[in-house]
């Protein structure tokens, strides 16, 4: 199963490395995209379950990495207003 880092720029110009355990994620996001927080919040949510899935699939349990990148996610996106915007740089 394919893992994929994919980077994002946050709202005051600092930058993420985000994980996914599948590539999956490719599905969600597209280099040089733009979007308010709270989408990618929610991309991030639809994605990172897909591909947790995936690995339950395969292996019997469900990606922990998947979920603690997730709650990452959410916990940093709690720090900047709902339609401020979020570019992925890579992926």
């Amino acid at each position: 199963m394919p893992e994929v880092f994919f980077t994002v720029e946050l709202p005051d110009g600092a930058t993420k490395e985000c994980y996914s355990p599948s590539s999956v994620v490719q599905h969600y996001f597209v280099k040089g995209e733009q979007m308010p927080v709270m989408e990618f919040v929610r991309r991030s949510r639809h994605a990172l379950a897909e591909a947790s899935e995936r690995v339950r699939a395969k292996f019997g349990f469900g990606c922990s990495s998947a979920a603690a990148q997730l709650s990452e996610i959410e916990q940093w996106s709690r720090s900047y207003a709902h339609d401020a915007v979020i570019r992925v740089v890579s992926i």
